[in-house]
């Protein structure tokens, strides 16, 4: 493997490590990751990689996984260097230069959907993200115009598990609701009303989306007239609310262990 000395670390070939804006990089689908944690995970799901910051020995001890990546260009900085250009202290050694995958069609999503409606916390979306990976959920749909699950704090929250998602933006909730359910799914909308179905007696269909609301204000009474079914968690007396990403961790467990 061919490894680059840094010499400069305000080279231009560099620039993107010096990066911390949430939305950056949404024209060309660029991300960087970093952490040997979650660089290890993507580099293991076959994410594009275009390049790899890091210590020669992070390189030691991950040479058969970076290999796999042959037309990654290949840096290598002290942990310093590393430090400077991010700006503070870091506890990691690697940063890589990735881009995301393709969006998935929402007719080829799988069966099982994670679908958020303004949900502004991006530590929210990577908790999400890394819940609904382990709890089996084939594909997670959020809005354009929030954060995307490969920011930075994103991916890291989610340990890169995002990448085991299928991952599909959308620009309008309700055109998309109405065509998530011409392609059979039932709608299900995570919120407190007088008339929703508590958790413990929902019936869940085969093909689902789970559709959670806003950390604040939740989901829109527009939105919720669309929806199939609204459910709510049994909660104590006088506990208004779950966070966000503790209810849809709770709602998407039981949709995946309730018998149909």
């Amino acid at each position: 493997m061919n490894y680059i000395p840094i010499d400069n670390i305000n080279a231009q070939e560099l620039e993107i490590y010096h990066q911390f804006r949430e939305h950056a990089f949404k024209a060309d689908g660029s991300f960087v990751a970093d952490s040997p944690k979650v660089v290890n995970l993507l580099l293991e799901e076959k994410i594009e990689v275009k390049s790899i910051l890091a210590t020669q020995e992070y390189y030691e001890k991950h040479q058969a996984l970076v290999a796999l990546h042959k037309s990654a260009i290949l840096y290598v900085a002290t942990k310093e260097q590393m430090q400077n250009i991010v700006g503070h202290k870091i506890h990691h050694n690697v940063m890589m230069h990735g881009i995301r995958p393709k969006e998935t069609p929402l007719d080829s999503l799988g069966k099982h959907i994670i679908m958020l409606d303004e949900i502004s916390s991006t530590q929210n979306i990577g908790s999400i993200a890394r819940s609904a990976a382990a709890l089996g959920v084939d594909a997670y749909v959020v809005p354009h115009h929030g954060p995307h699950p490969y920011s930075r704090r994103a991916l890291r929250v989610s340990m890169g598990h995002v990448s085991m998602l299928d991952v599909h933006l959308y620009h309008d909730i309700v055109a998309t609701i109405h065509t998530l359910k011409s392609y059979g799914y039932r709608v299900y909308a995570a919120e407190v009303t007088s008339d929703s179905t508590p958790l413990a007696s929902v019936k869940v269909t085969d093909k689902w989306v789970l559709l959670m609301g806003h950390e604040g204000s939740g989901l829109s009474q527009e939105v919720l007239a669309i929806c199939d079914e609204v459910v709510t968690i049994e909660m104590m007396e006088g506990v208004k609310s779950f966070n966000v990403g503790v209810a849809a961790s709770i709602l998407m467990y039981q949709f995946k262990h309730t018998k149909q």
